[in-house]
């Protein structure tokens, strides 16, 4: 595997690029785009730096969080608030991401999409209002263990950490998810499943083994 050293900003900007480069057609009129990873290795940043750029290259962009297709606490936490069986089987709602969000925007889609649905900070419904995104617009959709959930999805990308920079990384309060996310690696393998994967371990220096860059956008 060929792994080329790059900074985040530029990883935003070659991202972008290859985006741009998946031409929407009149059989695909938006793309279904996703950055995936733990929540310590960040996407939901490369999810934004993202979205920064593609407006620049002639795409409207509508952001969306998995985390806001959670379901009611008293699903979530059936089994208790920290049983990583639960929030790797149970915690996303895939069914309500599908019928809101991802078939709207398929062939043959109305691009007619809830961003969120439910807030489980307050554990209420967000009572969001449905938005259009024209055709030729890009979601960007980020959240953990997006793989292997049956998404129908144009692009992927994996943010990869090592068990140990995830262990490393992941706050005292939520090291209970951590066998959640070695399932992932076992029965998923999203680093072998994703588009794009990048390598997360060094939070200032990451690298990425999609499609050789350009010279010009390669880091020396």
């Amino acid at each position: 595997m060929r792994l080329t050293p790059i900074t985040w900003p530029r990883l935003a900007g070659t991202l972008a690029d290859r985006v741009a480069g998946l031409t929407p057609t009149a059989a695909r009129p938006w793309l279904r785009v996703a950055v995936d990873g733990a929540p310590a290795a960040g996407p939901a940043a490369l999810a934004d730096a993202l979205a920064g750029e593609l407006p620049a290259r002639g795409h409207r962009v509508l952001r969306v969080r998995a985390a806001d297709f959670w379901r009611p606490a008293s699903l979530r936490f059936e089994y208790g608030r920290e049983d990583s069986d639960a929030y790797y089987d149970l915690w996303l709602d895939a069914g309500a991401l599908r019928r809101e969000v991802l078939d709207p925007l398929a062939p043959g889609g109305s691009g007619r999409v809830l961003p969120s649905l439910w807030d489980a900070a307050t554990d209420r419904a967000t009572r969001a209002g449905y938005v259009e995104l024209p055709p030729g617009g890009v979601l960007l959709l980020d959240g953990q263990l997006l793989l292997g959930q049956g998404l129908d999805l144009d692009l992927t990308v994996h943010l990869r950490l090592s068990p140990a920079a995830l262990a490393r990384r992941t706050p005292d309060e939520d090291r209970w998810t951590l066998p959640a996310f070695g399932r992932y690696a076992d029965e998923v393998r999203p680093a072998e499943a994703a588009d794009v994967l990048v390598h997360a371990d060094d939070p200032r220096h990451p690298a990425w083994s999609g499609h050789p860059l350009p010279p010009d956008h390669a880091d020396g």
